[in-house]
């Protein structure tokens, strides 16, 4: 098997991605956390002391999203044409699951970067309720969807 973030002589590099052609590309990436109700509560009721929960972990998933390249080491830096994010809530866990679209028109694809930015709105989540419930899980991080490029549609 040929890996292309290796050169010839097995060391790291880069994809040369200069030769591609420019395409319409999406990804769609979603994760759950799971809390105890308490923690679940205090998030949908928007009485956290540090601020909107739900609205932060937006936030942070939007800039997530935006420095993937600094996070991973070969991921190309973007120019991403739109970002969305969308928290459902899940009453029946309690917890919630965050879903992440990235958009662009260009050579390389846009899955890391959504699923990066699903990891980061997840973890603010986290972060923001830890003192209620540090015993929440954060799970089922995915690539739900993609299309573009060479390697066609993908679709969980």
């Amino acid at each position: 098997m040929n890996l292309t973030h290796l050169d010839e002589n097995n060391r790291p590099k880069m994809v040369d991605v200069s030769e591609k052609e420019n395409t319409t590309r999406v990804a769609i990436a979603s994760g759950i956390i799971t809390m105890n109700d308490e923690a679940y509560n205090n998030v949908i009721s928007n009485e956290n002391k540090k601020g909107p929960v739900i609205q932060t972990a937006v936030i942070a998933a939007i800039m997530g999203t935006k420095k993937t390249p600094e996070l991973i080491p070969m991921c190309h830096p973007l120019l991403l044409s739109g970002i969305n994010c969308d928290v459902e809530e899940l009453p029946e866990l309690p917890g919630f699951k965050l879903t992440v679209t990235t958009k662009l028109a260009g050579k390389t694809g846009v899955e890391m970067e959504a699923l990066t930015g699903v990891s980061i709105g997840l973890l603010t989540i986290y972060d923001m309720v830890k003192a209620i419930d540090k015993g929440m899980i954060i799970s089922e991080v995915k690539l739900e969807h993609k299309s573009g490029g060479k390697t066609g549609d993908f679709q969980r």
